[in-house]
C-alpha cells in the first residue's frame, strides 16, 4: 500500500462579499494604496462574473457564493420567501433566542439553508478541525456564509446596538465579542448603515475574530467569511455614486488595506487565499439616469399587488386572490380560489394579466408554465434557476431593462433583477498559489465556491453546479 501526501492547502481562506457592489466600482474609483489597487494588482480579476438567476437579492447571493448553486437548489428564494405557508426571513428561526440584544431581538439560523458551505465542505474534509466565522452587519450576511456548524457567527443587532448571535450557535457570547461591543459603545450607537463606521467596525469585529479564535493558527485551513453591508444600506437611500456612497467605498478601500496588513502579519501574504466578490449589483437611480436621458423607470410592487387584486376581485368576486408579493414574484391565494370553488388556471391567467398592465413590466409569468412563454430562453433559466417550489411565489415579474422596484422621487438605488446592472459583480481571488491576472471570459457566481474547494483539494458543496476557475 502506498500512502499519498497530504494535499497543500492554507492556513485560511478569507471571503469579502461587498453588499450592491457593481463590477464596474472596481474601476471607477481612483482606489488609494494598499486596499483594492493591491487586489487589482496581486490578484486574478475575473471580469465578467455573472449571477444566473433571479431574484438578485442579499440573501440568495450570500448562499450563492458559499454553496455554489442557486436558490432551486439551496432553498434561499429571497430575502423573504414563504416556509409552510408562512412569510419568514431567510434566517428566521422561532425555534431560537437572541444571544445578546434586548427582548426584541429574535433568534435565527441557517436551517432555512438546505445544502452545505464551502465551511461545510472544509470541516468534513479536515475531521471538523476547521473553524468558520461569519462577520456582517446584517444578519443573513454573517450567517449563510458561515454554513451549518460555525465556530460563530455575529452580526449587528439595531435594537441594542450591539452584535450579538443567536443560541443555535452558542448559549452566551465570547468574552471579546462582549469586549468589543464595551469599547465601541458610542460608534455602535450611531447610525452604522448610513456610514463609513459600519464597514470600519465590521472590518474591526473581524480582525478580533482572527485574533481570539486564532484563525489559520491550527493543523487545519480555517475560514473567516466577512460581508460589508452599508454599502447596500446607503445606497438604497442615497443611490449610486452619491456622496455618501462614496465616502464609505473611500473608507472600505481603507480598511481592507489595513486588513490586508494585518493577514500578511499574522498569516503571511502566501499563506492565506482571499477572494473579494458581491452578493449582488445596483441599478443606477431614475433621478440620476434621467437627468443625463438615459432610459430608466420605478414599479411599485405593493402597489401592483393591491391594482391586482382589485382587477381579480371585479372579475371573479373574491378579494385578496393575490395573497403576498416579495421581491418580484407573487404568491396566489389557494385557500381563496378552492373555497370560492374557482379554476385555479383561469385566476393566474387573469393575474399575469393584470400583473402586466403597468407598462414598466414586461412579462408576468406563472412560473408553472414558463416554457410556454415567448422570452428569451436565458430569462427562462435565470427564473427557473431562483424558483424553489413553496418557497418561491407562483407568479414572477420581468421589469423593461431598466425599471426597478422603487419610486421616481426617490434617490436611492436598487437591484433584483435580470440585468447586467443588477447581476455582474466583480471577483477577484488573491493569495495562496494565485498567479495576478485576468480574464474576461464568462464566470459565474455560482464558480467561486467550486474554484474555491478544487484549489483546496476538497469536495465542492453537494449542491455545487459550479466549475472551476482554473486559471
Amino acid at each position: 500500500m502506498v500512502a499519498t501526501a497530504q494535499p497543500s492547502r492554507p492556513k485560511l481562506v478569507v471571503g469579502l462579499v461587498v453588499d450592491q457592489m457593481r463590477w464596474d466600482y472596481l474601476y471607477n474609483y481612483q482606489w488609494g494604496e494598499g486596499g483594492f489597487k493591491t487586489l487589482l494588482t496581486d490578484g486574478y480579476s475575473c471580469n465578467n462574473t455573472i449571477i444566473d438567476y433571479v431574484p438578485t437579492v442579499t440573501a440568495a447571493g450570500h448562499a450563492s457564493i458559499y454553496t455554489g448553486t442557486t436558490p432551486a437548489i439551496h432553498g434561499i428564494a429571497g430575502n423573504n420567501f414563504m416556509v409552510d405557508g408562512k412569510s419568514v426571513t431567510s434566517v428566521q428561526d422561532d425555534n431560537e433566542r437572541a444571544v445578546g440584544g434586548d427582548a426584541k431581538t429574535r433568534g435565527k439560523s441557517p436551517r432555512n439553508l438546505i445544502t452545505t458551505t464551502i465551511g461545510d465542505q472544509l470541516q468534513l474534509a479536515t475531521g471538523f478541525k476547521s473553524r468558520t466565522v461569519g462577520i456582517a452587519l446584517k444578519d443573513r450576511a454573517a450567517i449563510l456564509p458561515a454554513g451549518h456548524h460555525p465556530a460563530g457567527s455575529y452580526w449587528y443587532d439595531g435594537n441594542s446596538k450591539t452584535f450579538v448571535s443567536s443560541t443555535y450557535y452558542m448559549d452566551k457570547l465570547p468574552r471579546w465579542v462582549t469586549d468589543f461591543n464595551k469599547r465601541h459603545r458610542e460608534e455602535l450607537a450611531s447610525n452604522v448603515y448610513q456610514l463609513p463606521v459600519g464597514t470600519s467596525l465590521t472590518f474591526a469585529l473581524a480582525e478580533q475574530a482572527l485574533i481570539n479564535e486564532g484563525l489559520g493558527q491550527g493543523e487545519a485551513t480555517d475560514l473567516l467569511a466577512i460581508s460589508v453591508s452599508n454599502t447596500d444600506m446607503c445606497s438604497h437611500y442615497h443611490g449610486t455614486h452619491s456622496p455618501k456612497v462614496d465616502s464609505i467605498y473611500w473608507q472600505l478601500d481603507r480598511d481592507i488595506a489595513h486588513f490586508i496588513e494585518v493577514l500578511d502579519q499574522r498569516i503571511g501574504r502566501g499563506n492565506y487565499l482571499l477572494f473579494l466578490s458581491a452578493d449582488h449589483g445596483g441599478t443606477h437611480s431614475y433621478p440620476r439616469m434621467t437627468a443625463h436621458g438615459l432610459p430608466s423607470g420605478c414599479w411599485s410592487n405593493p402597489e401592483a399587488l393591491k391594482a391586482a387584486n382589485a382587477m381579480l376581485e371585479r372579475q371573479f368576486g373574491v378579494k385578496k386572490l393575490l395573497k403576498a408579493e416579495m421581491e418580484y414574484t407573487f404568491y396566489i391565494n389557494e385557500e381563496a380560489i378552492e373555497s370560492a370553488g374557482l379554476d385555479r388556471d383561469a385566476v393566474m391567467r387573469a393575474a399575469c394579466q393584470a400583473l402586466e398592465e403597468p407598462e414598466e413590466i414586461q412579462w408576468a409569468i406563472d412560473v408553472s408554465r414558463i416554457d410556454t412563454y415567448p422570452i428569451p430562453t436565458i430569462l427562462k433559466e435565470r427564473i427557473k434557476l431562483g424558483y424553489f417550489p413553496g418557497r418561491s411565489g407562483e407568479i414572477y415579474i420581468v421589469p423593461r431593462t431598466g425599471v426597478y422596484a422603487g419610486k421616481k422621487d426617490e434617490a436611492g438605488s436598487n437591484h433584483g433583477t435580470w440585468s447586467q446592472s443588477d447581476s455582474h459583480i466583480p471577483l477577484i481571488f488573491m493569495g495562496w498559489h494565485v498567479t495576478p491576472g485576468e480574464t474576461s471570459r464568462l464566470t459565474h457566481m455560482t464558480d467561486i465556491a467550486a474554484t474555491v474547494c478544487a484549489m483546496l483539494h476538497i469536495q465542492a458543496p453537494n449542491g455545487c453546479i459550479g466549475t472551476p476557475i482554473m486559471e
